[in-house]
């Protein structure tokens, strides 16, 4: 299931993706408390979310639940962004990954064994 969320509905996603079945009441409270949200603008983001098949919407008491897993938006948004800033190529993300000077030796090391990993 591909669908394309915004930073705004990754929001909504991220505390059902942390919390699990969430009633939109509280997600209203949780982001209020984050990002200063009114719950009109949490409502009307969830509506959005659900309409895009990203949410299901579950009675009693408007409970959300979570239709696109964090691992599948973050494969999407990765795939949008390899194309759009490295034409495609995956492995030109990567060197500029790792051309950072300032990766911890314990990162350079999962990454070297995810790489090993793939071989």
């Amino acid at each position: 299931m591909q669908i394309k969320l915004f930073d705004s509905e990754l929001k909504i996603m991220d505390v059902l993706w942390k919390n699990g079945d969430t009633t939109a009441k509280r997600i209203a409270e949780i982001l209020k408390e984050q990002v200063g949200w009114n719950k009109t603008t949490t409502y009307t983001l969830i509506k959005r979310c659900i309409a895009k098949g990203a949410i299901e919407r579950i009675e009693p008491n408007f409970v959300c639940h979570p239709l696109v897993t964090i691992d599948q938006a973050r494969e999407l948004e990765t795939t949008e962004l390899i194309n759009k800033m490295y034409d495609g190529a995956a492995d030109q993300l990567v060197a500029s990954i790792l051309g950072r000077k300032n990766l911890p030796p314990e990162e350079i090391e999962r990454l070297k064994r995810l790489v090993n990993s793939l071989e």
